[in-house]
């Protein structure tokens, strides 16, 4: 775990195998961003066996290998996609490289998990749609900042159970450092990243289908902005967005690249979930001056103020989920429609987002 820099935050647990050794074997592909390790990880500890890796860059594929050592290098991708073994692939390829590597992969037959953002354009979105509808695969993403956080899997518990009442709205905060020095050159580009909502923004929208118990949900506004990077024009270092959920909840969240050099962890990443019967806050990463231990949840509710600290309390149950829905073609870790409308809202915020970068404004 990478408490500094977002983009190599990888969480560990203890194992908790779903399966039987060798039952359930995955690969990895495309090593782009750091979060490939924190997938990799949560479906090793969860039982797979991680068999393959390809990159075309060979200091990705030895840095990879150092971590897990029993993984093979293949020659191409083609060698990891023709193998019967691999029932799935993992990859976290540059965001606009995503949905094309993900209509291949279920192509020959496999399931995929690829990391957020899913998609940068809504024709991919429709591409993959097709793709997985007619291949009956599945096209999974790592939401890592509910899935991979104990805070926020306590924090659904507590929802599910009624606790705080029906989630009448969601407030989250997301906020990044920005580390530009160690940033590839793709991800200021914005072809490649698709723009702040449709990438961090991400999170923020599925947690609010996931919390509010939304189906569907319309986006009422959204802006983004470049702020104080005037060196990466095409970066957005600012976004926020309203929704409202088919139910009628509602939700605002605010992403950006702001988080000060004073602060312990690579973001001060807030959850606020308000219902008819009390209201949940998470702390995820930080309690700022108070500790620098994450997974912080305070809670009120009829009976008075609570809190409590749960990491290593919970886990991360998505990852042995979703290897039993690989195996057994059902839905436990997360339906494949709530990931396409998580990806379809932050695409549509992103396109309809007012850009208040200083000197854009009539």
């Amino acid at each position: 775990m990478n408490r500094k820099n977002g983009m190599m935050y990888a969480p560990t647990y203890e194992a908790r195998p779903v399966v039987g050794p060798g039952e359930f074997t995955f690969a990895a592909i495309a090593l782009d961003h750091g979060h490939i390790y924190g997938m990799c990880n949560g479906l090793v500890e969860a039982g797979a066996v991680l068999k393959w890796v390809y990159d075309p860059d060979e200091a990705k594929i030895k840095a990879f290998t150092a971590v897990y050592p029993g993984v093979r290098a293949a020659r191409s991708a083609e060698e990891i996609l023709e193998d019967p073994e691999v029932l799935l692939v993992a990859a976290a390829a540059i965001p606009s490289e995503r949905a094309g590597l993900g209509l291949r992969v279920m192509a020959h037959g496999k399931d995929y998990f690829t990391d957020k953002t899913p998609f940068t354009s809504l024709a991919q979105l429709a591409d993959v749609r097709i793709q997985a509808a007619e291949t009956k695969r599945k096209y999974m993403t790592y939401f890592s900042e509910r899935l991979h956080v104990e805070s926020a899997v306590y924090a659904g518990h507590m929802v599910e159970q009624g606790a705080i009442g029906r989630v009448i709205q969601v407030i989250g905060m997301g906020p990044h450092r920005l580390n530009a020095a160690s940033r590839p050159e793709w991800f200021f580009k914005r072809e490649n990243y698709g723009g702040i909502l449709c990438d961090i923004g991400s999170h923020q929208i599925e947690q609010f289908l996931f919390y509010a118990g939304c189906r569907d949900a319309k986006v009422l506004h959204s802006k983004v902005a470049n702020y104080n990077n005037a060196a990466y024009p095409e970066l957005e270092d600012f976004g926020d967005a309203t929704l409202v959920g088919d139910n009628g909840a509602t939700q605002y969240f605010r992403v950006d690249w702001f988080t000060p050099k004073g602060l312990g962890t690579w973001g001060d990443g807030r959850t606020i979930i308000m219902g008819t019967e009390g209201y949940i806050e998470l702390r995820k990463y930080s309690d700022i001056a108070r500790s620098d231990a994450g997974d912080n949840v305070y809670w009120v509710d009829g009976q008075g103020e609570h809190y409590e600290h749960v990491a290593g309390k919970v886990g991360y149950p998505f990852f042995g989920e979703l290897i039993l829905d690989c195996l057994q073609r059902s839905e436990l870790a997360m339906t494949q429609e709530h990931v396409f409308k998580a990806a379809e809202l932050c695409l549509i915020a992103q396109a309809q987002a007012i850009n208040l970068t200083p000197g854009t404004l009539k």
